[in-house]
């Protein structure tokens, strides 16, 4: 042994092994194992076989430990792979761009637009006030008007009219008819402005008997409850649509004059949860008279004792826009203190249908063909499919990644056209476009799988998608599926967007109250989206989007630079819109 390591742990046993032959004689120069860069080589008292059977039993087993050798080799190779590519998605994660991660770089475009907006408006400011007639010739020289948005009609106009002249303002005639009106809009906005309301109830004493009468008293949304439902609602829609903590709205009301407890505030909202229950009780029955289910779930921090513990908010979301339905959209929201499968299976008892969710091993029950009344129907996520594929083409610019996501946005912009129509429609389109790009697409992942190691990332995603493939081709015989599961992940946003601000929910009662107030919120934000998809085309992960920077601006006009950073924005925002659209 020639080297320094011959002390190392392990080195002997390799000894052993390689010690039946002078690996050097039988393979030539190119073969001589190594170990920490020691060289091995046989003593001269080693024996070699005498008799050709020997020796040929010698090279097959020296052989089978070559092989074995490589076979290590090649899966630590592929452990490097791995860990290159977590290493790669942490990093991206913390410190590139990323879908979750997008709107800081939109919020970054949207500021510098203001703050050149408002650097343009002040300059043209000074120059009319500096020469208001010649600003005025130059208008009406070129023509140019300001784009502007009419203002909506259901707001109420409030009329100004300005004294007219008594004389002609050049001969100075008093002979003047009118001949119309110029009507100049402008938009205002009264302060937030509080009232009491006050609830007389006139006593009124019989002549006859004495007694007194009295009309009833009036319903309050709440028992006992000196706040009125525009009150309660604006207090719920700031803490759970706008993310706004109780202490937040208290000091927020102390500043306009109003001081209201925490307190008081916490007994209001957990009064109103109760009074909501009828109507929770109305959208749970429509979710689930529906045929088909968007299904997904969100983690919320619970506080525990001395820690918190990670709780879950479940959704279902029936939306029937996509294949023409006429049902109104709504969304439903359960919560519960841990991601197992029992709670969805205690949500959806005695529900059949088809479900849309990922490939959460806890619904797995729910398909089986024991199930009472009858098995769910499953139908994944191509989003979450490509989504795998997508990660690999942006991090490792992998070929066969970047073919996968180009082949399934095939699909997706066959469904960007049958979106709205009825299941017969969707169900004929697929079959004569869809199909035959799902059936290439099979074929050639399998043939892409058997190229590929196993064990690498790649082979994952592939595997990913062939193993749930007769729940990702289900759509192509059935018009209602849609393509992604789309719908409940936008149902869940809100309350990923609000783990922000109010860092966690105080008790699983919270969660629950949480999850009541959710439901409510989201069935109106459903019904008052827009059923139309968004028309701008996806970025392609090959390098085709724009690439947003902050270069240096010297000597560009400001205008130029306005404009530049408008596109970037539209851009940019266009393709995550159309990247996380629901096509169903």
């Amino acid at each position: 042994m020639i080297g320094e390591c011959r002390k190392k742990p392990g080195v002997h046993r390799q000894l052993d092994k390689l010690r039946l032959f002078d690996s050097s004689m039988l393979f030539g120069r190119a073969f001589e194992p190594q170990i920490c860069s020691a060289r091995i080589v046989t003593a001269p008292s080693d024996s070699l076989p005498t008799d050709l059977a020997a020796a040929h039993a010698m090279i097959l087993a020296q052989r089978e430990m070559l092989a074995e050798a490589r076979s290590e080799a090649k899966v630590w190779a592929l452990e490097i792979e791995r860990l290159k590519l977590l290493l790669a998605k942490a990093r991206q994660e913390k410190f590139g761009q990323s879908s979750e991660r997008g709107k800081h770089l939109i919020e970054q475009l949207e500021l510098a637009i203001a703050d050149l907006e408002e650097a343009q408006a002040e300059e043209e400011t000074k120059v009319e006030i500096a020469a208001p007639e010649k600003q005025r010739e130059k208008r009406e020289r070129t023509g140019i008007k300001p784009a502007r948005r009419p203002f909506p009609d259901n707001l109420p106009r409030e009329r100004i009219v300005y004294p007219a002249p008594c004389t002609c303002g050049k001969c100075g005639g008093v002979d003047l008819r009118k001949l119309g009106e110029a009507v100049t809009e402008s938009l205002e906005c009264e302060p937030r402005r509080w009232k009491v309301i006050e609830h007389v109830r006139e006593k009124f004493s019989c002549r006859d008997c004495e007694g007194i009468t009295e009309p009833p008293a009036p319903s309050h949304p709440i028992a006992r409850g000196r706040a009125g439902p525009s009150l309660l609602a604006m207090i719920l829609a700031s803490k759970f649509l706008l993310h706004q903590p109780l202490n937040r709205q208290s000091e927020t009301y102390a500043r306009e004059g109003i001081q209201i407890d925490v307190s008081t505030l916490a007994s209001w909202v957990g009064a109103s949860v109760v009074t909501l229950d009828p109507i929770l009780d109305a959208i749970r029955r429509h979710v689930f008279a529906a045929e088909r289910l968007h299904v997904d779930d969100t983690t919320v921090p619970v506080l525990a004792k001395l820690k918190t513990v990670t709780g879950r908010i479940w959704t279902y979301v029936r939306d029937d826009r996509p294949f023409g339905g006429k049902g109104p959209a709504a969304a439903l929201f359960y919560y519960s203190r841990s991601r197992a499968g029992e709670y969805p299976r205690t949500h959806l008892a005695g529900w059949t249908g088809i479900m849309q969710a990922d490939a959460f091993a806890g619904f797995n029950e729910l398909y089986e063909a024991r199930r009472k009344p009858a098995p769910i129907i499953e139908a994944a996520c191509w989003s979450h499919g490509r989504r795998k594929f997508f990660d690999l083409a942006k991090l490792t610019k992998a070929p066969i990644a970047c073919e996968a996501v180009r082949r399934i946005d095939e699909l997706f912009e066959i469904e960007r056209s049958i979106n709205g129509c009825t299941p017969d429609e969707r169900l004929a389109v697929r079959q004569e476009k869809s199909k035959p790009l799902v059936l290439a697409l099979e074929a050639w992942l399998c043939e892409q799988r058997d190229r590929v190691s196993s064990k690498s990332e790649i082979a994952k995603a592939i595997n990913y998608s062939l193993s749930r493939w007769p729940a990702f081709t289900r759509f192509l015989n059935d018009g209602r599926i849609c393509l992604s599961n789309n719908a409940a992940e936008r149902a869940v946003r809100g309350v990923a967007i609000g783990r922000v601000n109010w860092t966690f929910a105080g008790s699983d009662a919270g969660g629950r109250r949480a999850a009541a107030v959710y439901t409510l919120i989201e069935t109106c934000l459903c019904r008052a989206r827009h059923k139309h998809v968004y028309a701008a085309r996806r970025t392609m992960p090959s390098g085709s989007g724009r690439k947003l920077s902050f270069a240096r601006t010297n000597g560009v006009p400001r205008g130029q630079r306005l404009s530049s950073i408008r596109h970037s924005l539209a851009s940019y925002s266009a393709s995550r819109k159309a990247s996380r659209r629901s096509f169903g």
